[in-house]
């Protein structure tokens, strides 16, 4: 999968020519996948809450038997929270069901894709049975971004592509 927002930006922010060739070909494993935190369908959504706290992580993965059926995130939390509801129900009455999910071998740039397309913080990794892996965060793949090209992330400006709305001066 091309991506083209990095390949059209990559000559004029002065990424090396072989950016997006490692997008395409290195997996998600290079970008050292968090743990993920599962918690049982019928756990009540107050003490996922408890332990989405206690780990101090944005999101559990909803697991029977180890195979992943949904995800619960602190956006889920918040819009609960703000509607008042019933915190004892169970959690797989809330979970976001069949969730966009990647493999270990999926490609950097076939995250980033998914994750920007669907406006995702966090995908589950699983296996081809579908049992949860690990989680890829935005964090994860910032930090692998930064290893691998910490000149171009440390020298980019607070807003590389701003244009003033109205010229300044007199």
């Amino acid at each position: 999968m091309s991506i083209p927002a990095f390949g059209s930006a990559r000559a004029s922010l002065g990424f090396p020519v072989d950016f997006q060739l490692h997008l395409e070909t290195e997996t998600v494993e290079h970008c050292h996948p968090a743990k993920p935190l599962c918690a049982a369908p019928d756990d009540p959504i107050r003490s996922v809450l408890r332990m989405l706290q206690e780990v101090r992580t944005g999101a559990a993965m909803i697991c029977l038997d180890g195979r992943l059926l949904g995800i619960f995130t602190e956006r889920d939390a918040l819009k609960l929270l703000a509607a008042g509801s019933d915190l004892s129900a169970p959690v797989a009455s809330v979970m976001i069901k069949n969730p966009v999910t990647l493999r270990m071998n999926d490609t950097v740039g076939h995250a980033i894709a998914l994750m920007s397309a669907g406006g995702f913080r966090r995908l589950p990794i699983v296996d081809q049975d579908g049992k949860v892996q690990g989680v890829l965060k935005v964090s994860n793949i910032l930090h692998y971004l930064v290893e691998h090209f910490p000149k171009v992330v440390y020298t980019l400006p607070p807003e590389p592509h701003y244009k003033p709305s109205a010229r300044e001066g007199a």
